[in-house]
């Protein structure tokens, strides 16, 4: 069992020594890109919200 958990982590290693990490550049233009997104999603959302309960008041005879 042992010799298996060595022989995944050496793997696993070898594994991210492959892969392409993204320069810091990217990752912070990454970030924004998704922190601009969520709050375009966010406003959406509220406002759909907000629709929908004036519409149900209306309904309602709130």
């Amino acid at each position: 069992m042992i010799n298996k958990a060595t022989q995944f982590l050496k793997e696993a290693y070898s594994e991210l020594r492959q892969a392409h990490w993204l320069t810091r550049q990217q990752a912070v233009g990454s970030t924004k890109v998704t922190a601009l997104l969520v709050a375009v999603m966010a406003l959406y959302i509220a406002s759909v919200d907000y629709a929908v309960s004036i519409f149900i008041r209306a309904v309602l005879g709130r």
